[in-house]
């Protein structure tokens, strides 16, 4: 008997330690692990600087309110935006709660203008938390289904797709555009090139915010530190977690301009939001993303396996299309794929199913020889559909 609920369907496996890109399950086999706990442990496991970090804060302080300073938190925000070109962070403690924080945002920016009915425009396919406002957010009815009524102030647009934004442009009640850069939950969708910078114009001329979604993209993920860098473009709000944390639970808010000034005393807060032990890890991070030059790694790595993708499985049919921006990772097959995640299982190798597509989100550290390894099984398991 289970005393979990269940809302999760766990495969057969319980891991009991983990070091660099792989795990070790309780049988003591060892698996490359190609999901990162959903693109959280960027750093691979047990990372000797993050370990470090961890522990000497764990001797020092753990937790304190934030109705006193927090040295490490004010750090960290100032870290953050210095890299971001924003102006202020508000700290939760994952990514649906910094999308909480961003909706929050907009509302009052309605409000501030007013407007009593406030809109945000979002993305048909994207994913944004599994809060009420933030399911609500996400353009997908699987995540939705089952608990209406939902947050009414949401309205979805197709991706990619200027003509669709546009069209809302006359809508007095629209305050905001909230996207991913890429949409990583329904299959690494990457948009064209100028898309973001065209979104942002049109929220400009609009007086709408442009809320970026790097929850999943954000920290190094795709190559740069920030995805929306690609574009030379600086947000209204943009959120963060996952990688920030490298398994340690955090959350970020960051805003600029007009948007930095709306959250006032007693507008918003978390109680573990921000504490001493995951601003440290979180700086621990962002230290060893910069020291051992991993952007650079995760270029490397992604012209590797795009390249090796391509050729290995340039003659396989069942292949429709392979997607890839730094280390996030679809291969579109042309048939339903729910079976090759137990079979991966099988050959020590954990990845991720979503749609028609095999979701990869490697570790930012993993070297060639990973990357071979990593790609022999998946074209071998491919290759058997």
């Amino acid at each position: 008997m289970s005393y979990l609920m269940s809302n999760y369907m766990p495969l057969d496996v319980t891991f009991t330690q983990g070091n660099g890109c792989y795990l070790t399950d309780t049988k003591g086999r060892q698996y490359f692990d190609a999901l990162c706990g959903v693109g959280v442990t960027g750093l691979g496991h047990a990372h000797p600087a993050i370990t470090k970090a961890i522990q000497s804060q764990a001797e020092q302080l753990l937790h304190t309110s934030n109705w006193y300073h927090i040295a490490h938190q004010e750090t960290l925000a100032e870290k953050l935006c210095t890299l971001s070109n924003m102006d202020n962070a508000f700290f939760g403690n994952s990514g649906a709660e910094a999308n909480e924080a961003a909706i929050k945002i907009a509302r009052l920016h309605a409000r501030a203008n007013n407007i009593d009915t406030p809109v945000i425009l979002t993305a048909n396919q994207s994913f944004h938390g599994r809060t009420m406002a933030t399911l609500s957010a996400t353009g997908n009815p699987k995540v939705q289904a089952g608990f209406a009524p939902l947050v009414s102030e949401f309205i979805h647009v197709d991706f990619n797709d200027l003509i669709a934004i546009k069209q809302h442009e006359n809508n007095a009640n629209v305050v905001a555009v909230m996207l991913e850069p890429i949409q990583g939950e329904s299959g690494v969708i990457i948009p064209d090139d100028t898309y973001l910078n065209q979104v942002q114009a049109i929220c400009k001329d609009n007086n709408w915010l442009l809320i970026l979604d790097e929850v999943q993209t954000g920290i190094g993920r795709t190559g740069k530190l920030f995805a929306h860098q690609y574009n030379n473009i600086t947000p209204d709000v943009l959120t963060l977690a996952k990688g920030l944390g490298n398994g340690v639970p955090i959350g970020a808010c960051l805003a600029k301009g007009s948007a930095a000034t709306l959250l006032t005393p007693g507008t918003h807060g978390s109680t573990f939001g921000g504490n001493p032990l995951v601003c440290r890890t979180a700086l621990s991070v962002l230290s060893v993303i910069d020291q051992d030059n991993i952007l650079d790694n995760v270029n490397k790595i992604s012209s590797y396996i795009a390249s090796n993708l391509s050729k290995k499985l340039q003659n396989n049919t069942t292949v429709t299309e392979i997607r890839i921006k730094g280390l996030m990772i679809a291969i579109e097959l042309n048939q339903p794929c729910a079976q090759l995640l137990q079979q991966a299982l099988d050959q020590q190798l954990l990845i991720n199913i979503t749609g028609q597509s095999i979701r990869l989100l490697p570790p930012l550290i993993m070297n060639t020889q990973q990357a071979d390894s990593m790609i022999d099984t998946i074209c071998n398991l491919i290759d058997a559909l």
